[in-house]
């Protein structure tokens, strides 16, 4: 089974998709990790996230084992990933690796989890679950904040906000894979809800779709 968590930034995706990994004992992908990874190598290396030459380099040549979980979570790497995201010839590396991810769990595991931007519409368009995770932008932006806030960051809230609707716009914009949900995907709005709430909605999704 593989089953498909797309939404936009800080709306609870990857919490939910790791849970919902965990429960079922599937395999899980944090897709938004391979892209962070990307621009992280570039940003380390000196060179610009909008060299495309480069940033294909950096996602053949990627480890996601050795993708560091922390180094990539500043805005700084988050706004980078928003440009190298857009580049065909970097989505088509990802692209391969994913497919090849859901395709063949590792660990011979059953199914497999993941989350992202285009799951659902670009990468598994056959997915057996497709959930698309939202929340208003306000409540997003809280969430990165106390994030951000707790790994020391200067941005105020405003700031924050700001670079969420920035994100926003750019990934509903592109050409690429812009970000939208799957027409036959189960939208699950977490702004009044709780990780547990969240949770419960979305394993009753799929036990209905398992029967």
């Amino acid at each position: 089974m593989i089953i498909a968590v797309d939404g936009p930034a800080a709306a609870g995706k990857g919490t939910l998709a790791r849970a919902l990994a965990a429960h079922y004992g599937f395999a899980y992908l944090d897709t938004g990790s391979l892209y962070r990874g990307v621009a992280h190598a570039l940003l380390k290396d000196g060179l610009a996230p909008g060299d495309a030459d480069a940033a294909l380099k950096a996602a053949e040549n990627l480890d996601p084992g050795l993708i560091d979980p922390v180094a990539i979570r500043t805005a700084e790497v988050g706004d980078a990933a928003s440009i190298v995201a857009v580049m065909p010839p970097v989505r088509a590396a990802i692209l391969a690796f994913q497919r090849h991810f859901a395709a063949f769990p590792p660990d011979g595991a059953k199914g497999a989890v993941l989350d992202g931007r285009d799951i659902g519409t670009i990468v598994c368009p056959d997915a057996d679950i497709k959930l698309y995770v939202t929340a208003s932008p306000e409540v997003r932006a809280k969430r990165r904040f106390l994030e951000l806030q707790a790994a020391g960051s200067p941005l105020s809230e405003a700031e924050v906000l700001a670079d969420v609707m920035a994100r926003d716009k750019r990934d509903t914009e592109r050409a690429t894979s812009p970000l939208k949900p799957a027409e036959d995907a189960h939208l699950l709005d977490t702004s009044n809800l709780s990780i547990e709430t969240a949770f419960g909605s979305a394993v009753d999704i799929i036990e209905t779709h398992r029967g």
